[in-house]
């Protein structure tokens, strides 16, 4: 379990660098409140984004994307509700959801980052 989470911390920290060197700017990282967690907070020019962090060392159960399920996107998009209520920023703010999978092949990082990933649902 503990190599599984160092996986996962590094996954992120590969994320963050990745976005910054995108020009992304960090807020904040594992925001956590009754409803979940969020991995990485930052703003792109005038949108708060939020990114779940996915990563894999091998396939056996789908994709990193596969992984994010509906349940996990309502926890998400609670996490970030919260997030906004507590900052003030609710209803002021631009926001998205991106996921960042990452793949660890031949100890080389291979990162995807897919914008507006999800969004809440009616």
């Amino acid at each position: 379990m503990i190599a599984h989470l160092a996986f996962g911390k590094s996954a992120e920290q590969a994320a963050c660098r990745f976005l910054r060197d995108k020009g992304l700017r960090l807020l904040q990282t594992n925001y956590r409140c009754y409803f979940g967690e969020i991995d990485i907070i930052m703003q792109d020019g005038n949108d708060i984004v939020f990114i779940e962090v996915r990563g894999r060392n091998h396939h056996d159960y789908g994709s990193a994307l596969e992984s994010i399920n509906k349940s996990k996107i309502k926890k998400i998009i609670k996490t970030a509700t919260h997030f906004l209520q507590r900052k003030k920023w609710l209803y002021k703010v631009a926001n998205r959801f991106d996921v960042v999978t990452i793949n660890r092949v031949t100890n080389q990082w291979q990162i995807a980052w897919i914008k507006n990933a999800f969004w809440e649902e009616e």
